[in-house]
Formats: structure tokens, C-alpha cells, sequence
């Protein structure tokens, strides 16, 4: 499993990468081809579909074709994707590839999740916080080099840049011997299939803790993309912050979440995955309340940090004890929760940024402190829930 784990970081540093490459051009794109932010902005949902229907295809393919097969199938979608990308085609040739890269990222961030939540028996919560590290990696570096880039006048230049990332990636996938993990990774090594090769389904009693998870992924994620969006316009907002000192606060944010997930496997299976999450929660609220009563800039770039500490290890642990409270599902409950955020990361960002157009300030820090106090208030029904298969560690 070793093996399969740091392969799996690799591929988390590039569906970090491939997450964000177009947000960090959009500018240039919408120049390059005289759009209007609409029409780009078209681009990214056309990417976010191909992600959901990918995520939510992952356990049926992965029937077919096997754990390995699925993964290298994603790898060759985004690979085709980001090549078409790098040769700037017509706008309807680049809306056509987005689906293809969201599918091909999808795939490979619900696969291999649910391959590390089934298979790692010892430190899964450090397996799964490894692989979120990779991927604040990813996100953090996508948007220096596209910077990088953009200033030397090559911004079209981070296209083939993740190209080679997936093209490396699928290659080792492709090639790499992994001995004794190669029938876990088959075909026919599905422990989600009772002997008759029928799919489990989810009992009674689950469903409510499947909802209830499916809601907390869903505000969660969103909650987290509407402050990466929004983080720059609400300082702006509150102190006499440049745009360039404002948008700072986006790499203080990655950053704290990277240092964080660094631990956050460690301290959750010291702790347990109820009394971390409820923690973090809990941190998170705090700080999120008291960065909306502040006006000086410093004071703000200190919550973000915390912030982003709190944050790190909610989305990678939530999925372990989601699935810890409705085993034998691995494949399906991680894609469903995966395709939950997605959605709320997809649907909360415009909510918030309609609330910033038609509201106040105010009443919009409001409805974001609200939605983490329902985190909270989520993990703590979900952890009192009563589910016959084991007890798990509240």
C-alpha cells in the first residue's frame, strides 16, 4: 500500500493543479478570445459537470475496468484535455474539453480517496491527510507558476505545464509494478459485491447519516471555495488593502492549509475522527466570527491563517468517518460526498457573491457563519446516530 499511497500524493498534486489552472488564466483566456466574463466563466461550469458525472460514474466503471483501469482511464481524459487546452483551439473546441478534464479529475480524486479509505487498515487518517497535502500543494503552486508565466508573457504555457504532470503521472500508473497490491487494483477485486456480484445497498438506519454527510460536504466544500473567492473583496471591503496585499490573503490561506493537513491525520486518530471534526468546527466558527469584526488588515491576515489551520483536515477526515459509519460502501459513499462538494463548491460561491451584490457585508459574513455553525450541528447528530454494523470511535 505504500506504493499506491505516494502514487495516490502524486495524483492529488495534479488534480490540485488541474482544479485551479483555469481560474489562474481566466483573465488571459477571456482576453485571448474577447469574451465576456460570462462566456468564460462558461468554461469553468462546463469543467465542474464533467467532474460531477465523473465522480458519480466512478463505482460503475471501476467495475469494469478495476480500480487501476478507472484511474488510468481519468489520467488519459485529463491528459487529452490539458493538450487540447495548450493549443488554444476555437472557444467551442475548449468548452468541449472542459467536461473531458473535470471527468478525468473527478475519477481520480473519488478512486483513489475510496481506495486508501478501503485498504488502509493502520494511519488511514494519515494516508488520507497525506494525499490532501499533495493537493493544497497542487492548488498553492498552479496559480506562482501560472503568475510566473503570465508575467514573462507565456500564460498559455500552464496548459502544456499540467499536461506533462498528467502525461508523467499516467505513465507511472501505467508502468509501475505494485507486486502484491496488483489484485487489490483488478478488475475482479471488488469487496463491494456480495459473492453473487450483486452491489450492496444502503440500509435504513444509514440513509440518514448518508443525507446528513451529502449536506455537511455540501456546505463545507462551498463554505471553503466562497472565502478562496471572497477573501480579497472582503478585505478590500474592510481596510485600504492594495488588490495585490488583499489577494495575499488566498496564499496565507493554502499555505496554513497545507502546514495543517500535515497533522491532521495524526491528531484526528489521537482524538477521534467526532472529536477532531467538532473541534475544527468549532475553531473554524470562531475565527470566522471574529475575522468579520475585524478592520485592520493584519488582524485579518491572522484569522485567515488560523482559519485555514482549523479547515485543513475537516474535508479528508469527514470522509473517513463517514464511511467508518457506513461500511462496506467506500466507492459509492466517496463519490456521492465528493460529488456533494462539488456541487456546494460549485453552487455556495454564486450564492455568496449575490449576497455581496444585493446585500450587506454584514449579512453576508452572517449566512457564512451560519453555515459553519451548521457543521457542527451536522457532525454532532451524525455522531450520536445509532448504527448496528460496529461502534464506531465517538
Amino acid at each position: 500500500m505504500r506504493k499506491i499511497i505516494w502514487i495516490g500524493c502524486l495524483s492529488y498534486l495534479l488534480i490540485g493543479l488541474a482544479h485551479v489552472v483555469l481560474g489562474s488564466v481566466l483573465e488571459e483566456m477571456i482576453a485571448h478570445y474577447n469574451l465576456s466574463y460570462s462566456s468564460g466563466s462558461q468554461l469553468i461550469f462546463n469543467q465542474f459537470a464533467g467532474f460531477l458525472v465523473g465522480v458519480l460514474l466512478t463505482p460503475s466503471i471501476s467495475r469494469l475496468l478495476g480500480r487501476k483501469g478507472v484511474i488510468i482511464l481519468a489520467l488519459v481524459c485529463l491528459t487529452i484535455a490539458e493538450v487540447v487546452y495548450s493549443f488554444l483551439p476555437s472557444w467551442g473546441w475548449m468548452l468541449a474539453a472542459a467536461p473531458v478534464a473535470g471527468f478525468g479529475f473527478g475519477i481520480v480524486e473519488a478512486a483513489i480517496g475510496a481506495l486508501i479509505i478501503e485498504f488502509v487498515v493502520n494511519n488511514k487518517a494519515v494516508a488520507m491527510s497525506r494525499l490532501e497535502v499533495f493537493f493544497g500543494l497542487g492548488a498553492l503552486l498552479m496559480p506562482s507558476v501560472a503568475g510566473y508565466l503570465i508575467y514573462i508573457g507565456l500564460w498559455q504555457w500552464s496548459f502544456p505545464f499540467v499536461a506533462s504532470v498528467s502525461l508523467i503521472t499516467l505513465i507511472i500508473w501505467v508502468v509501475f509494478p505494485f507486486g502484491k497490491s496488483d489484485r487489490m487494483l483488478g478488475a475482479d477485486s471488488h469487496t463491494n459485491v456480495d459473492k453473487n456480484g450483486n452491489k450492496p445497498r444502503y440500509q435504513r438506519q444509514t440513509l440518514p447519516i448518508l443525507i446528513m454527510m451529502m449536506l455537511f460536504f455540501l456546505i463545507y466544500v462551498g463554505l471553503e471555495m466562497s472565502l478562496v473567492h471572497f477573501f480579497p473583496s472582503i478585505i478590500m471591503n474592510v481596510t485600504e488593502a492594495s488588490p495585490s496585499m488583499a489577494t495575499a490573503s488566498l496564499t496565507l490561506f493554502w499555505a496554513t492549509m497545507v502546514v495543517g493537513r500535515l497533522f491532521s491525520g495524526h491528531l484526528a486518530e489521537r482524538a477521534g475522527y467526532v472529536k477532531y471534526l467538532t473541534i475544527s468546527s468549532t475553531g473554524s466558527l470562531i475565527f470566522l466570527i471574529l475575522f468579520s469584526l475585524m478592520t485592520n488588515l493584519w488582524s485579518s491576515f491572522a484569522m485567515i491563517l488560523l482559519l485555514g489551520l482549523m479547515m485543513s483536515g475537516i474535508f479528508a477526515m469527514a470522509l473517513i468517518f463517514a464511511n467508518e459509519r457506513m461500511p462496506g460502501m467506500a466507492e459509492r459513499t466517496t463519490s456521492l460526498l465528493v460529488a456533494f462538494g462539488g456541487i456546494g463548491g460549485a453552487l455556495l460561491p454564486r450564492l455568496i457573491g449575490w449576497m455581496l451584490d444585493e446585500y450587506s457585508l454584514q449579512a453576508t459574513q452572517l449566512v457564512l457563519i451560519s453555515l459553519t455553525a451548521t457543521l457542527i450541528i451536522i457532525i454532532t447528530i451524525v455522531a450520536k446516530s445509532k448504527n448496528h454494523h460496529a461502534e464506531f470511535n465517538n
